[in-house]
């Protein structure tokens, strides 16, 4: 027998939905106990800041956007400045989170959009935050969930979608239909706090390549054929 057939022999599956539903919580009990306090990475002071800081995340890290923004929000205070800004000007300050030209049209365009049509204010709904450049449904629902503890969604990242696939939670592989999937399986309650964990455990334990398995509190409920053991 192999290493990962002896893994699946080891972890019984839900026979029924009430015991799907019990395998949900305790994979929730013990994301709680992992990462109670997990929050979004991204620094920010406003809901603002947090809808640029999300825009510039995409395709990189979170770290290299908290490296980047404090000297963005010091140059453009308002959003009326990021409005006025000079696209050129500001993909040079931006430059190193990558695909800076596309991502300074859509910072700007977002701060011109938001002026406009909601009086300098970021929606609180997802059907008009959708409206802005730059805010597709992950985009929107850090913000929402973020900024207003609205829970409009659940974001999936790459560390979401591969983990939700680890643990079974979705068998999709489109970030629509796994977002749909989590949102019929996880509480609503906990739709903000669980992404926040997700990201959290695929950056310390549940990482792509050898996943600290041995480390890991929800090891006895994943039926993943790569844990390390």
């Amino acid at each position: 027998m192999t290493k990962s057939e002896t893994v699946k022999a080891r972890i019984a599956r839900p026979k029924n939905a009430a015991e799907r539903k019990a395998r949900v919580a305790k994979i929730l009990a013990g994301l709680d106990e992992m990462y109670p306090a997990a929050t979004c990475a991204l620094r920010h002071a406003n809901a603002w800041e947090l809808l640029v800081a999300t825009i510039l995340s995409a395709q990189c890290t979170d770290k290299r956007v908290n490296e980047v923004t404090p000297g963005l929000f010091r140059k453009y205070p308002t959003i009326r400045d990021f409005a006025a800004a000079s696209q050129e000007e500001m993909a040079r300050e931006i430059r190193s989170t990558g695909f800076f030209n596309n991502k300074a049209k859509s910072v700007i365009g977002a701060a011109r959009k938001i002026l406009a049509d909601y009086k300098g204010e970021v929606p609180r709904d997802i059907e008009s935050l959708l409206t802005v450049p730059g805010a597709a449904r992950k985009t929107a629902n850090v913000v929402l969930g973020t900024a207003f503890g609205i829970a409009s969604g659940v974001v999936v990242d790459t560390h979401v979608q591969r983990i939700s696939r680890r643990l079974d939670l979705t068998r999709a592989t489109e970030p629509v239909k796994i977002e749909l999937d989590l949102m019929r399986v996880i509480p609503k309650q906990k739709w903000i706090l669980f992404s926040h964990q997700i990201i959290h455990h695929g950056r310390a334990l549940c990482v792509a390549r050898n996943p600290k398995c041995a480390e890991c509190k929800l090891a006895p409920l994943c039926y993943a054929t790569d844990k390390t053991v």
